[in-house]
């Protein structure tokens, strides 16, 4: 009979999350993570966030952003600005990303949040090659390995997933508020009944609705 896996203890994750973040703290290093959720909705915005946090205030409970239930997430959020000595949002429109491509207005957000960290190194989820003011460090899947890129992830997720609430009120028949953007089969059958609205990507939507984008 196969032994069951002993569940990973809190205090095990926060020191596993921070593992790569530890090393550079030794070095007297101030860092910041940056992150971004929305690249691939049908409406809506992409929403980075870059967030430092110093080690004598870390909050438990974080990780991947994608891990944590809503309730979670809504939990950690202010626990999250409070403690950090650095927290900026962007949002790049659905007119920037069909007008550039979703990869260009993520970068583009990416280097807008962090533009005014003061620090030493910027952890970053997977993205190379941005104009920052500091040193990066590009890690795949970041947001599962790094401390302060779930920090990030979780911030950029909860501030889209109320302004996605908020257009759900603005145009309630593309049920927003259930599926934030994406292309869920409700909010496929509203874009194909209503048409689509200021928030819909063009560019995400051409094939969906027999349109050409240019």
């Amino acid at each position: 009979m196969t032994e069951r896996k002993r569940r990973e203890t809190p205090q095990e994750k926060l020191l596993r999350l921070t593992e790569i973040e530890r090393g550079l703290w030794d070095g007297g290093l101030r860092i910041a993570g940056i992150d971004e959720v929305g690249r691939g909705p049908l409406a809506g915005p992409v929403v980075t966030a870059c967030v430092s946090i110093p080690a004598n205030k870390l909050v438990p409970g974080v990780d991947d952003s994608k891990k944590l239930s809503e309730k979670r997430r809504e939990a950690l959020f202010p626990l999250l600005l409070e403690a950090a000595d650095y927290a900026e949002t962007c949002f790049i429109g659905p007119d920037v990303i069909d007008e550039i491509n979703i990869l260009q207005a993520t970068r583009r957000a990416m280097e807008t949040c962090a533009a005014r960290f003061d620090g030493d190194i910027l952890l970053i989820d997977a993205v190379e090659g941005l104009q920052l003011p500091c040193e990066a460090l590009s890690l795949v899947h970041g947001d599962a390995l790094s401390y302060m890129i779930g920090a990030a992830s979780i911030v950029a997720k909860v501030t889209r997933d109320r302004y996605m609430m908020e257009l759900d009120a603005k145009y309630p028949m593309y049920g927003f508020a259930r599926n934030k953007g994406y292309g869920t089969a409700e909010h496929i059958a509203a874009l194909k009944r209503y048409g689509p609205c200021p928030e819909h990507r063009r560019s995400f939507i051409g094939r969906i609705l027999g349109e050409s984008h240019e």
